[in-house]
């Protein structure tokens, strides 16, 4: 599958299973755990990735991106797992 084949370029989110899924939801994702897991990052940086981090949880639980890849920072990985406990299951229709 291709990206447009997902989300069309004129399209900027899609919904699954009642979640909307913004583009760049992934890349922001990944920007933010860099600085959450950056030691040299001020604890002001560090809080607001941890907050983007937090509120993006159901799209990416949604993309099914954890059911693929697994982050290799262990620390960062830890405190995923506590934070999606609290995350609602998206049931996805097909």
């Amino acid at each position: 599958m291709r990206a447009e084949q997902l989300l069309p370029d004129h399209a900027d989110h899609i919904d699954v299973g009642g979640t909307t899924i913004r583009k760049g939801t992934v890349a922001a994702f990944l920007a933010n755990a860099r600085v959450w897991s950056d030691a040299q990052a001020s604890e002001t940086a560090r809080a607001q990735a941890a907050a983007d981090i937090v509120d993006a949880l159901p799209a990416l639980r949604a993309t099914g991106l954890f059911e693929v890849l697994a982050i290799r920072d262990c620390e960062l990985r830890a405190w995923i797992d506590t934070q999606m406990a609290h995350v609602p299951s998206v049931e996805v229709q097909s």
